[in-house]
């Protein structure tokens, strides 16, 4: 096969444009579910913490955390209306938010969550957009993340996101 060399910088554009089309980051999300993008969808008003806060989401039930290489998953918000027996696939317990070093909280993902008291450790697991909550013993709680803001090369329900920082 021959190759002019006038062909070469058009070959490099297209490349280029391929490469830049398959790339993943957080402008340009990969397509999402249609009910974790529903859930998505539902929590615009909840990129500002100020209006997650007067929306019901003002505990916060941890600090930032994180794990190492495993990534973080930031500081924790929870709607106490909404810690019960139901997990609503549009109506999380808990909203997470990363901090910035200047102040600033971006929204993530969210965490729902069902206490043991009300669905005890040993019954089955809760399930939730066909994945199956796992326990979290610490805090006594069934729990299911979702990565709704934030790409996570570890899976949309893995529980550390490498992506994010403390």
């Amino acid at each position: 096969m021959k190759v002019s060399i006038r062909s070469i910088p058009y070959v490099a554009l297209v490349v280029l444009a391929g490469a830049w089309a398959c790339r993943s980051d957080d402008a340009t999300s990969p397509a999402l579910p249609g009910d974790v993008e529903a859930l998505r969808t539902s929590l615009a008003p909840y990129a500002s913490l100020g209006l997650a806060k007067a929306g019901g989401y003002n505990t916060a039930i941890t600090d930032c955390m994180s794990n190492g290489d495993e990534g973080a998953m930031g500081v924790h918000f929870a709607n106490p209306a909404f810690i019960d027996a139901l997990a609503d696939a549009k109506h999380p317990e808990v909203l997470v938010y990363e901090p910035a070093t200047n102040g600033e909280m971006s929204l993530v993902g969210v965490e729902f969550i069902v206490p043991f008291a009300a669905v005890p450790r040993t019954a089955p697991a809760p399930v939730l957009f066909g994945q199956p909550f796992t326990t979290n013993d610490v805090f006594g709680v069934w729990a299911l993340h979702v990565w709704t803001h934030r790409i996570n090369p570890s899976g949309l329900f893995a529980l550390w996101n490498p992506r994010v920082h403390c």
